[in-house]
């Protein structure tokens, strides 16, 4: 109980609810490890459960058509995944895979629909969650066409860096090009630029932040309007 309660603790959806709701919840959740690139949903499949991720983070893929594909949201600490059956829906046109490993509470989804009857502030704060989730949405389709793909590169690192809370994790330029829809040169001219200005540090597939104020500054004002979205809404 004692991996739960933490688990509980660090996803912040979850710390939001009241002691004895989240009590209830915890009753119906496992605690899962995640491993890097493992696939939690396919486009279009039955979604049988729900994560609320504390140490991991999830990548939000939409098919692109081909063997590709579009990133349009993670969800780590901050939220939920699964976040379509809380809407009454049984699939999506996403997948899911695991972009951080870690730890998530996973959830069942007849337990889920229970709570939801009953229980009015995990309803609220998945409201809450969901509004933020269609502004996030809304932004990421002004900024993959309006804004320079160095900034956009800046603005994932930073997402990503907050959801893995440290400065060092590992990330490829052919993931990072296929999560942005660009081409793999581009996303290495970007970071480079980048480590020449001694923002970041890569070697090997692992990417350090050497200074977080001067990414951010490198990003497009998508990073702020992500923050500001969460302090709206709470």
């Amino acid at each position: 109980m004692s991996s739960m309660l933490n688990g509980a603790t660090d996803n912040r959806l979850l710390a939001a609810l009241p002691n004895s709701d989240r009590q209830r919840i915890l009753a119906s959740c496992e605690t899962v490890a995640l491993t890097p690139a493992e696939v939690l949903y396919a486009p279009w499949e039955p979604l049988r459960c729900i994560y609320f991720p504390s140490s991991s983070f999830i990548s939000l893929i939409m098919p692109t058509g081909d063997s590709g594909g579009f990133e349009v949201g993670l969800v780590g600490n901050e939220g939920m995944l699964g976040i379509t059956l809380a809407l009454g829906a049984e699939m999506s046109p996403q997948r899911a895979v695991v972009q951080g490993a870690g730890l998530a509470l996973r959830m069942d989804a007849a337990p889920l629909r229970r709570e939801l009857r009953r229980n009015r502030a995990l309803r609220g704060e998945l409201d809450r969650y969901l509004h933020i989730r269609m502004d996030q949405l809304a932004q990421a389709t002004i900024c993959a066409h309006f804004h320079l793909l160095e900034a956009r590169v800046a603005l994932r690192l930073l997402m990503t860096q907050d959801r893995a809370r440290a400065n060092t994790f590992r990330v490829t330029h052919e993931a990072l090009a296929a999560k942005l829809g660009v081409r793999r040169v581009g996303v290495t001219e970007a970071a480079s630029s980048l480590q020449q200005r001694r923002l970041i540090h890569y070697s090997r597939g692992e990417l350090t932040v050497l200074d977080r104020r001067g990414l951010m500054a490198a990003s497009c004002k998508c990073y702020t309007a992500d923050r500001e979205s969460y302090n709206r809404a709470h």
